[in-house]
């Protein structure tokens, strides 16, 4: 029976089918030098190789400190992640799995003083038979080399990217959540200036890391129960010409505050308007804006808008459902004529928004009813089906990882 060290070894050595070509490749290609074991020996702590056996290392088996059902989104701490160093010249390091949560920067480093950091978010999957699968990891890897592009940051090439979640998330397994959970795992890519400078100018070493956890709905009731938005008047989340159409750590930073006033208020989600004439809808804090009306999918075509890959993907549902699709410009005066309204995005994936108010002068927009509404339903039926490996995969938008 193989130990748990040796699993790990396997991982990150590519002995296990979901890793195996693409890791070596992945580090012949990008680091020049194949993987060694040691990648392992210096970054995996005692604790995580001692008496667990491989055995025991299937979906839905990790202990945690609440019931799978009852997973929010929140920080929960797993067995690793993984590192890689990119230095100007030598190009990419070897992917290591590592367990210390803590990681040391230096005190000059670009994401510190200047905010080069960019990040991503997706999710793994439990089907039926026990197999888990990714959703649509090319995607971010390509969303993640746009935002490098803003930021004259060093880009991971798809096989790199996908190939160090993969290990992640095969070192994590028994973090998965159980298919029956409706949970996922929620993985997040982080990419940052980690080279020294004082100046203002790139970086010449930048770390990857990518830490994977454990999630369910992000509104609590998730989709049981509408969401009441208020419309963002005072706060601006992009310019045009700016950084709303990457995923920079900085457009979070900037929603900190006017989200904690809006939950204040009472309104768990707050929707931007564009910063240059505020007459026209962009986005909700951390999640893109989606309209129905009659047989049309509406959603705001904007420079400033981040292009979300789950509503990439009921963009596609909706028009394999005979829907219209209108990617365009949304004007506010239009949420009067919308039957429902929808946040869609990796950590919300489909929450409905049940009203959204205009505090400057009382206004309130009103969308089904206070209910869930049946176009609502039926997408988000549909994305969590193909997630969860109910319905075909028409698009090949799942990506095994395990077995």
């Amino acid at each position: 029976m193989l130990s748990a060290r040796s699993f790990r070894k396997m991982i990150l050595l590519g002995m296990l089918p979901a890793v195996t070509q693409a890791f070596s490749a992945s580090s012949r290609k990008y680091a020049g030098r194949a993987l060694s074991t040691s990648l392992y020996s210096s970054t995996v702590s005692s604790t995580a190789t001692s008496s667990t056996k491989s055995s025991a290392r299937l979906p839905g088996t990790a202990h945690l400190d609440v019931a799978w059902e009852d997973l929010g989104f929140e920080f929960r701490p797993t067995r690793s992640h993984v590192k890689l160093v990119y230095q100007t010249g030598s190009g990419w390091s070897e992917p290591e799995l590592v367990n210390d949560p803590y990681v040391k920067t230096h005190i000059a480093a670009t994401a510190l003083h200047y905010g080069q950091a960019c990040f991503e978010g997706l999710k793994a999957f439990t089907h039926k038979d026990g197999s888990v699968h990714l959703f649509r990891p090319t995607e971010n890897a390509h969303r993640m080399q746009s935002s490098c592009q803003r930021l004259l940051m060093a880009e991971l090439p798809d096989d790199l990217f996908v190939n160090a979640i993969k290990a992640a998330v095969l070192d994590n397994i028994d973090y998965v959540p159980p298919h029956e959970s409706n949970g996922a795992l929620y993985i997040r890519p982080l990419l940052f200036g980690s080279g020294p400078r004082v100046g203002l100018s790139p970086a010449d070493e930048y770390t990857f890391l990518c830490m994977v956890l454990p999630v369910g709905d992000y509104y609590k009731g998730g989709l049981s129960s509408p969401v009441n938005g208020i419309l963002m008047e005072q706060y601006d989340r992009a310019a045009p010409r700016g950084v709303g159409h990457v995923k920079v750590a900085g457009n979070y930073a900037a929603d900190l505050l006017p989200n904690q006033l809006s939950k204040k208020q009472g309104y768990p989600i707050a929707l931007y308007m564009d910063a240059k004439t505020n007459s026209l809808v962009e986005e909700f804090s951390t999640s893109n804006f989606a309209g129905i009306r009659g047989n049309s999918f509406i959603t705001p075509k904007s420079g400033s808008v981040l292009p979300s890959i789950t509503n990439k993907s009921l963009m596609q549902i909706a028009r394999d459902l005979g829907m219209d699709v209108e990617e365009r410009e949304v004007s506010v005066d239009e949420l009067e004529s919308m039957d429902e309204v929808l946040a869609v995005g990796t950590a919300v994936v489909v929450t409905p928004v049940g009203s959204i108010t205009r505090l400057s002068d009382g206004k309130r927009f009103e969308f089904g009813n206070g209910e869930i509404g049946p176009v609502t339903r039926k997408l988000y039926d549909h994305v969590r089906s193909i997630q969860n490996g109910e319905a075909p995969d028409e698009h090949g938008w799942n990506v095994q990882v395990y077995p």
